[in-house]
């Protein structure tokens, strides 16, 4: 296991990529910010699927994904057509326009990347690539309970 003190350098490496995040946000288009283009980039990893699952898959509120849900809509990204098992629900799917959308967002994503790490080598992406997917990987789905808190020790002396 590594020593402590790196992964209290994790710990501070992992609270400033919010400027990496930041970077990314000022690359969208104004009328696609963040929560749409997830919304879309879920779809077209994902394929089709109920709004219950996007929120899911978002880890957000179903307010806030119906909130992008109806953003995309808006624009003509997406569609929403009645599911045949349950006609109650609504199944969401890009549009020719939202994969549009989606083609423009990666393009200007790796265009982004590809001139922000000029200096780096194929090697050194590929590693950083392997690396976060491992720590992804690692913790899975964090939402879940398997993520426990430290334990917390009684004091000397204190009756355990």
């Amino acid at each position: 296991m590594a020593a402590q003190s790196l992964f209290e350098e994790l710990a501070r490496q992992l609270s400033a990529i919010g400027a990496v995040k930041r970077g990314l946000a000022r690359i969208l288009p104004s009328e696609c910010p963040a929560g749409s283009a997830a919304v879309l980039t879920l779809l077209e990893r994902h394929g089709e699927m109920r709004i219950s699952r996007l929120a899911e898959l978002l880890a957000v509120d179903m307010s806030v994904t119906s909130r992008h849900v109806a953003h995309v809509a808006q624009r003509g990204w997406i569609e929403r057509s009645a599911d045949p098992a349950d006609k109650r629900s609504r199944i969401l799917r890009l549009t020719p326009e939202g994969k549009a959308m989606i083609d423009d967002l990666g393009l200007r994503t790796t265009e982004m990347f590809a001139h922000t790490l000029s200096d780096w080598t194929d090697d050194e992406v590929g590693q950083l690539n392997a690396m976060l997917a491992r720590l992804r990987e690692s913790f899975g789905d964090c939402r879940a309970p398997h993520v426990r808190p430290p334990e917390t020790r009684p004091p000397t002396g204190a009756p355990a």
